[in-house]
């Protein structure tokens, strides 16, 4: 047993299954201290003994190494994109917990993972994705830590129920003339750092106008838009129902999606129905049997000269709390916009405070002539 001080707090630390567990006691009392040591140490030989033999050497595998078992057996199973958000979510849980024996998390772990990540900004929706994760690579010792988590009403943070916000008429021009290309007249030299991305204002004029997520826009062939019918098909979509749905392309978006196939002709080659809208690559060097990786550079850059502190995906709020706003029924805006169900709408559509204030305004009762009324009647 090893107890020592470090500043106002004793700690201490002993070896277990060939690791050496160093831990606070959160505690100034030396003989606290002792307690909780060998508290802990009963713990972990109780996690340890009381499963088979057979289980035992998983149980002080780390939970990297657990986590690299659960990719590699899932790696044939799941998509592209699934794999891909599985290897985020256990890429923060390797950066705090990755060298902890499974046995050594506990619902104190856990909590503590928990408030690490609230205070780097994660969402509450987020970090409970990440610790099903957790107790999901933990296995049977998983389960228990589970049961304490709910009993202790911790097993889950409370979401954010906002999705994002609306931007006003003034913002979205402030952001839209930030995006477009500057015309340079021939023969003049212009500044790289006034040059903007052909492909950031076309796809915010698509988020705008067709309430498309950043995802599907990326991912936006030129087989599915129909110029002659004037109707646009999202191909990969987050949701089963934003996949493969309908949205018409109103005037001025297909003007802006003219503009930019008549770019693609001149800078990238021929349109092809297979290729993508917004290709890989930049300059000469265009890639269009690839998909663009992103618009984070170009967006960046456009939303701060616009003066605004926004997210790509508050043009989709924008673009449904529009529709909401216009008087579209909650069928036609999640035909839209791709919603599985009216509470995920709910989350969306809401109105501004301007847009009410005319709707009332609109219904104002106005008892001035019945007042002039009663007023005659009494000087009668």
């Amino acid at each position: 047993m090893s107890v020592y001080r470090r500043g106002d707090t004793y700690w201490y630390k002993f070896w277990f299954a060939n690791k050496l567990i160093r831990e606070s006691a959160k505690t100034d009392s030396k003989t606290l201290a002792k307690s909780a040591e060998r508290q802990r140490r009963r713990e972990l030989e109780e996690g340890f003994n009381g499963l088979s033999g057979e289980d035992r050497s998983k149980r002080v595998q780390t939970l990297s190494q657990a986590a690299d078992a659960m990719v590699e057996e899932y790696a044939l199973r799941l998509s592209a994109n699934s794999l891909r958000y599985l290897k985020q979510r256990i890429a923060h849980l390797k950066h705090h917990m990755g060298d902890m024996m499974l046995i050594e998390i506990g619902d104190r772990t856990i909590a503590d993972y928990q408030t690490a990540r609230l205070e780097e900004g994660t969402s509450g929706s987020t970090i409970n994705g990440e610790v099903m994760f957790a107790l999901r690579i933990m296995g049977p010792i998983g389960d228990a830590v589970r049961l304490k988590l709910r009993r202790a009403n911790r097993l889950r943070l409370p979401k954010n129920e906002s999705c994002g916000k609306a931007l006003s008429e003034e913002q979205e021009a402030a952001l839209l003339g930030a995006a477009q290309v500057p015309e340079v007249p021939e023969g003049v030299k212009m500044d790289l750092r006034a040059t903007r991305s052909p492909a950031i204002y076309p796809a915010i004029m698509l988020a705008l106008n067709t309430t498309m997520r950043e995802s599907e826009i990326k991912n936006l062939r030129w087989e599915e838009i129909n110029f002659l019918k004037g109707i646009l098909t999202v191909g990969k979509s987050k949701t089963k129902a934003g996949a493969g749905r309908t949205i018409p392309i109103n005037s001025e978006l297909l003007r802006v999606l003219g503009e930019h196939k008549a770019w693609f002709e001149s800078k990238v080659g021929p349109v092809a129905p297979e290729l993508y809208v917004f290709p890989f690559g930049d300059c000469n060097k265009y890639q269009p049997e690839r998909p663009i990786s992103s618009f984070k550079t170009s967006w960046t850059n456009v939303r701060n000269k616009a003066g605004l502190s926004i997210r790509f995906h508050d043009l989709r709020h924008t673009a449904i709390t529009k529709l909401a706003e216009s008087g579209a029924g909650d069928e036609t805006i999640m035909a839209i916009a791709g919603h599985v169900s009216r509470a995920m709408l709910s989350r969306y559509a809401h109105i501004r405070t301007e847009a009410k204030r005319r709707a009332l305004e609109a219904i104002a009762t106005k008892p001035a002539a019945a007042t002039s009324q009663s007023q005659d009647a009494r000087i009668a």
